[in-house]
């Protein structure tokens, strides 16, 4: 079976020019036309608009990126606190279990030892 050419001649490439035959199409100059016949007076109002319209895309990414970035931020310190605090809860709890099976021990042995001596001085009494 042959494998359909990859290359197909209707598909234009981008270096390839097309040919445009409507009458009413415009031709409209080169950037570089424009700058070489734009007076001085326009060359000065097109810098403005050039710079104004620069001064507003860069406000505006800047403000997206802040926003992604508070977002990003938030997210990142939400996950690194939640693993401290949880870090801190288990460290916590095998305190609190160490302290309470060392009072509980001590308070056993304390136990047995007047129930001891509580037998042992009624064992001498008798």
């Amino acid at each position: 079976m042959n494998s359909p050419n990859p290359l197909d001649s209707s598909i234009p490439i981008l270096t390839e020019v097309i040919a445009v035959n409507d009458p009413d199409e415009r031709t409209y100059p080169s950037t570089v036309e424009l700058a070489t016949s734009a007076t001085p007076a326009t060359n000065l109002m097109d810098q403005q608009s050039w710079e104004e319209l620069e001064k507003t895309l860069r406000e505006s990414v800047l403000r997206q990126l802040l926003t992604r970035v508070d977002f990003v931020l938030e997210h990142r310190v939400r996950d690194s606190l939640a693993d401290v605090l949880q870090t801190a809860v288990d460290g916590l709890a095998q305190e609190i279990r160490g302290g309470l099976s060392k009072s509980l021990e001590e308070i056993i042995q304390r136990t047995i030892s007047q129930e001891i001596s509580k037998l042992q001085s009624s064992n001498f009494k008798s």
